[in-house]
């Protein structure tokens, strides 16, 4: 099944990633954590659909998108990142296998947030948090809703970046691997969210296995 989608409103959040607003169409649900093959309604890109993940909420009135744009790949996300209010896309059904599975470490780096936003704001709105962020990004400039993280209630936040060598307070400039994990975590024994490129999801996976964690207790997409 698809839905045509109208978009509302478009806000910029770092230098190359945006808020999409979208109308929400009746009878789509969806699970937080999981996303939908975005297609975009232009000629020369309707055959060319991206995974994308819902970033709002499955109760809230609208369907929002996070998403970072790569001008450099001339691809989808940086024809998305042209649109304007009124603009139309498409949408398949819901899929994913990042989904909910209680308080836990999440693990992301860059976009990789996306699937993480809407299951923090579900346990920030329960006020039962007790979750920890661990973000890297390239530079101090990429970390989305850095804002929005910090003033979650009772989210322990750990900003790293990776590619700059004079950040402002409450960031690390270190790679989250083996040691990193090691040093900056008390226990091993909880589960896990691991979002990002798949050498990354790989490694950190590998590293937190080595240390102890549950193989089960580790959530990434399907087959990463």
């Amino acid at each position: 099944m698809t839905y045509k989608l109208t978009l509302q409103s478009k806000e910029q959040l770092t230098p190359d990633t945006y808020r999409y607003v979208f109308d929400k169409p009746e009878g789509l649900d969806f699970d937080a954590g999981q996303a939908t093959e975005l297609t975009l309604l232009k000629d020369g890109w309707r055959d060319e659909a991206r995974p994308f993940t819902f970033t709002s909420l499955p109760d809230a009135n609208a369907l929002e998108f996070v998403i970072k744009s790569y001008p450099d790949h001339d691809g989808v996300t940086e024809q998305l990142a042209k649109l304007e209010k009124g603009d139309t896309v498409e949408i398949d059904a819901p899929f994913g296998a990042i989904s909910d599975h209680g308080p836990g470490v999440f693990i992301a780096a860059g976009a990789g947030i996306t699937p993480f936003i809407p299951i923090l704001e579900k346990h920030a709105e329960a006020g039962k948090m007790a979750c920890t962020l661990i973000f890297t990004n390239a530079t101090e400039a990429d970390v989305i809703l850095r804002e929005k993280w910090e003033k979650m209630d009772w989210l322990t936040t750990i900003f790293t970046v990776t590619d700059e060598d004079d950040t402002g307070a409450g960031v690390k400039e270190e790679k989250v691997d083996k040691a990193f994990l090691k040093e900056n975590l008390k226990r091993f024994d909880q589960t896990f969210y691991i979002c990002g490129p798949q050498g990354f999801v790989n490694d950190v996976r590998d590293a937190l296995k080595d240390l102890g964690a549950d193989a089960d207790k580790i959530v990434t997409e399907e087959g990463w």
